[in-house]
């Protein structure tokens, strides 16, 4: 915590670890509060000892300051980075994060924004726009698959919102793309119908439990809402 404290007002490269300039990532800055504030809870509940009131206001300034910077009110949607118009398939993670209530229309229209710019044929997810002729926000040239992990990030966070049959549709057609032996690869081409990338890929597979147990769970809530507790469990 000593090290987040002094670092998270720092630009990073993102989750991605892209190769373009550092920035000020939204996902990160909401991971960062994330920490802080799992920190705060497990002290709350007695099982970890801290500087609680310290940790309070860390907490809330991250908070206030990424949904500052981080959230482009005209369009309704939290961005790539600080200043940003880019969108970026991380930010669904501040749906599951418990960052804001999932009704909050903020989170609503991040889920719609990104759905809408970043979604390819299927419903599957890019992890941000790329442009096969000059280089994009990682400073690469060309073009990439989907990735499987993002498809399950959607759809979390459409069960955390309410929208349980969306997501129910979008985890049959994640389910579809196994190999025979039931492992995914990093990613999809969603054109050739084939998967890409290193395989088989962990992340791919904790992507598809979690997403299992977000509509699982916001089946069993009964009207379709999901909390943001029912997603971390």
């Amino acid at each position: 915590m000593a090290c987040l404290e002094q670092l998270w007002e720092e630009p990073d490269e993102g989750i991605w670890e892209v190769r373009g300039p550092r920035r000020h990532f939204t996902h990160s800055k909401v991971m960062a509060w994330l920490a802080v504030d799992r920190a705060v809870r497990l002290i709350e509940a007695g099982r970890a000892e801290g500087p609680l009131e310290l940790w309070r206001e860390l907490r809330d300034a991250i908070h206030r300051q990424v949904c500052e910077r981080g959230y482009d009110e005209e369009r309704n949607t939290f961005t790539q980075s600080y200043g940003s118009a880019e969108l970026d398939a991380s930010l669904l993670q501040i749906v599951t994060s418990g960052f804001l209530p999932p009704e909050d229309k903020r989170l609503v229209g991040t889920v719609e924004a990104v759905q809408r710019e970043l979604s390819t044929q299927g419903g599957f997810m890019l992890r941000y726009r790329t442009d096969s002729q000059t280089p994009g926000v990682d400073g690469l040239t060309g073009d990439e698959g989907t990735f499987v992990i993002c498809l399950a990030w959607l759809i979390a966070t459409l069960a955390t919102i309410g929208r349980v049959d969306e997501a129910d549709i979008h985890l049959g057609v994640l389910l579809g793309i196994r190999s025979d032996l039931g492992l995914l690869a990093e990613e999809w081409d969603p054109y050739a119908g084939r998967q890409l990338g290193n395989a088989p890929q962990a992340f791919s597979h904790v992507g598809i439990i979690q997403a299992v147990l977000a509509v699982t769970a916001a089946r069993t809530a009964g009207d379709g809402q999901l909390t943001a507790k029912a997603v971390r469990a």
